[in-house]
């Protein structure tokens, strides 16, 4: 698991699915989440994600969450399943992007794509202010970093035919960068973003 940037020392390799079928028995448990947090497990990490209550997420807890994270699939799961959620996620999406820690500024990224994916009521000014910090963070040289701020981008580009236009420009902007971290998640946002199919379904849902 080490390879996939995973902690195997604290993991009992439960998979994906099959916490997903045990959080779905347990039901929404905001106590017991903390409580699988505090163990430091893994699993039981992941676990907390899915059978938290956004409504009782607190400010405190997503700081005290994200200052934990120590793999990629805990930031996905935290960002995926629960912090999207909350009242906070454009704040602290903007304030992870900032910081230096790996998986704080991934977790920020990771949020980002997440709003632009499930956040139906948001405005597309939300996700336009997030590009400069896309810019921002598209040089970073960590892959967990560097695979975070394309996700966003490219989020972003699919959400509607209006912010297409606005993440292949951003994209276009990454390229010209003197970095090759920043070229690639320029080329692969634009990779995707151009797709005739990615197009078809921008228009076909104006």
């Amino acid at each position: 698991m080490r390879r996939f940037g995973i902690q195997s020392s604290n993991s009992f390799g439960v998979s994906v699915p099959k916490l997903r079928t045990l959080a779905r028995e347990v039901g929404c448990d905001h106590p017991l989440a903390l409580q699988l947090w505090e163990t430091g497990l893994h699993d039981a990490r992941l676990l907390a994600t899915m059978i938290d209550d956004p409504r009782q997420v607190t400010v405190d807890q997503m700081d005290k969450w994200v200052r934990d994270f120590d793999s990629w699939d805990v930031v996905d799961g935290s960002c995926g399943n629960l912090f999207d959620k909350t009242p906070f996620a454009l704040a602290k999406a903007k304030e992870w992007c900032k910081r230096e820690e790996e998986f704080v500024k991934r977790a920020g990224f990771v949020l980002i794509a997440e709003l632009a994916v499930h956040d139906k009521k948001a405005k597309d000014k939300v996700f336009l202010d997030f590009l400069p910090l896309i810019i921002g963070g598209a040089s970073d040289k960590r892959n967990f970093v560097k695979k975070a701020v394309n996700w966003s981008l490219r989020q972003i580009g699919k959400r509607n035919l209006s912010l297409n236009k606005a993440a292949v420009t951003t994209a276009l902007k990454i390229q010209k960068m003197e970095s090759g971290p920043a070229k690639w998640v320029a080329s692969n946002a634009l990779h995707e973003l151009k797709k005739p199919q990615v197009l078809k379904r921008l228009r076909e849902n104006k």
